[in-house]
């Protein structure tokens, strides 16, 4: 029953929705500025190694739940560009289930547009310094934890993992590594939406 809600609320999200992206010195960037940055991210060096990461996190506020969806490229030990958007649904979700599956939902809806041609993109800036060790590696962030004891959504987690995988091309992270969710997109969950 619940999958059919998620879905139905899906349907109903992405005729508002504009995707819209932000960081803190740009807005109002489309999907297609956010590649841009991220190619030219990767072009400033591009003989290291990189991990791309898509993940959703969200906060209960009265009234609504808030979403964000983070986009990050990371230079691994050298820095990151990274943006995000905001989203809020105009009710309380008390099922963590439903929330879990609506997180991974964003986050596989901007997955979907980041399809395998433009990560070829990314990757064939690499390409050439393959061999001093430049390399890409795909994820989506599931912001779950696996141990029981400490996380309520451990019961959710390979539910989630499962249909990340069923993509293909992105391998599913969670926590305590899943720092696009739970760290990056859950810093800008703290605040209520103005619907």
């Amino acid at each position: 029953m619940a999958e059919v809600n998620v879905l139905t609320m899906m349907s109903t999200i992405s005729t508002w929705d504009d995707l819209s992206f932000q960081n803190v010195s740009e807005s109002e960037l489309s999907l297609d500025h956010v590649l841009e940055r991220i190619l030219s991210f990767i072009t400033q060096d591009p003989r290291s190694s990189y991990h791309f990461v898509i993940g959703t996190d969200s906060q209960v506020h009265r009234g609504q739940t808030k979403f964000v969806t983070g986009i990050v490229i990371h230079r691994r030990g050298k820095g990151a560009w990274a943006c995000y958007r905001e989203l809020a649904v105009p009710r309380q979700l008390t099922s963590i289930r439903e929330k879990l599956m609506l997180e991974t939902s964003f986050s596989q809806r901007v997955a979907s547009y980041f399809d395998e041609i433009a990560v070829m993109k990314m990757e064939e800036l690499l390409l050439p310094n393959i061999c001093q060790g430049a390399m890409l590696e795909a994820y989506i962030d599931i912001d779950a934890g696996t141990e029981l004891v400490v996380n309520q959504t451990a019961l959710y987690v390979q539910e989630m993992v499962d249909r990340v995988e069923a993509m293909g091309m992105y391998a599913p992270r969670v926590k305590p590594d899943a720092y696009g969710a739970s760290s990056y997109a859950n810093r800008y969950t703290k605040n209520r939406m103005i619907l």
